[in-house]
């Protein structure tokens, strides 16, 4: 069976993984069908992901059939078409132990800290197996990017009518959208990219879109569009340290600035901008076990369209030669699907 590794930052290969054990108790085997590339991908490929450790299989955003069993196991079977809840926590920890299992201090993320999918099969908790009867393997590769941007939104909890600002317009602040709509807040996207800004705007239904421009043009347009109060809600999802030190200027009094985005760098803001608002400052990590149902359902309603969002394939064997146009921003990538060839199995 061939796996994906990141070897080092910048350097993928495809080398022969080791054979897996049979499933242990609470454990399943699963084959992966799908697998979303995200932006924790992307930037532990550039060496930019602060949790990232090499060599590593990545991949986390996972559609998967479950193959086998091991003693135990009720809630899935041999058959069954799964998302991957990728967080791998103790039960007993802290957080765990009071339902944050999603920034648990003994926390390993598939693909991150451990290795992920970018294989043909691996071995799991069961429990961490989120089964669809409805769902293809593409939209079950989804639920976990739309899971991020569901517990961030969470974190805001805006109300409907709420001015809301999303900054970043990459997968996840694309998934915070989603939320934030069913929140029914008045979304506004701020971005560099006017190709995202018009996919907000035409494929999304985002009320307001404002090209980052880096001077005084996104605060006198936010005023326009806030009638000069500021927004309630501001989400973060760039992982860009200057992006998440201006972020505290668009906030409103009594607003909430949520960090999804992640950065190695200080972050930093004069504190009288934030106290006098009498500010909030939250992070939003991963996503809780409810996300992932809720989610599932959600497309299964139709309430989510997520083949919007897919507009780039390729296949497993390929990623040592495509992998790297993913992170330029010109490829125009929303999001890119890898596909499990056969060759993967040999």
């Amino acid at each position: 069976m061939k796996a994906v590794y990141f070897q080092e930052p910048g350097k993928i290969e495809i080398l022969n993984a080791p054979e897996l054990p049979p499933p242990g108790p609470g454990q399943a085997r699963v084959r992966v069908h799908r697998i979303g590339i995200c932006g924790t991908d992307l930037s532990g490929y550039l060496g930019k992901m602060p949790f990232f450790s090499y060599p590593r299989i990545p991949g986390h955003e996972l559609g998967v059939e479950v193959v086998e069993v091991g003693e135990g196991v009720t809630n899935v079977r041999p058959g069954d078409r799964c998302s991957v809840e990728p967080y791998m926590n103790n039960p007993k920890s802290f957080a765990s132990l009071r339902g944050h299992s999603n920034c648990c201090e003994d926390l390993q993320v598939i693909g991150v800290h451990t290795d992920g999918g970018m294989r043909p099969f691996f071995n799991i908790r069961a429990e961490k197996l989120h089964p669809s009867s409805r769902l293809d393997f593409e939209q079950l590769a989804l639920v976990e990017t739309l899971a991020i941007g569901c517990h961030s939104v969470d974190r805001a909890a805006p109300q409907s009518g709420d001015h809301l600002l999303v900054i970043g317009a990459g997968p996840i602040g694309l998934s915070a959208i989603e939320f934030a709509r069913l929140a029914g807040a008045t979304i506004t996207v701020l971005d560099m990219n006017q190709a995202r800004l018009d996919f907000c705007r035409e494929k999304m239904g985002v009320h307001h879109t404002v090209r980052f421009a880096g001077d005084e043009s996104e605060l006198k347009a936010f005023e326009t569009i806030t009638e000069g109060h500021g927004f309630l809600q501001v989400i973060d999802a760039t992982g860009n340290n200057q992006s998440m030190s201006n972020a505290v200027n668009y906030l409103a009094h009594t607003g909430k600035l949520i960090y999804v985005g992640i950065t190695t760098r200080e972050v930093h803001f004069p504190h009288p901008l934030l106290h006098r608002k009498e500010g909030s400052i939250l992070a939003s990590r991963n996503a809780l076990p409810r996300d992932f149902g809720r989610i599932i359902g959600l497309i299964e309603d139709g309430k989510i369209d997520t083949g919007t969002w897919i507009t780039h394939h390729t296949r497993l064997t390929d990623l040592p030669n495509t992998f790297a146009d993913f992170t330029r921003a010109e490829t125009g990538a929303i999001k890119a699907i890898v596909e499990v060839d056969e060759a993967a199995h040999e």
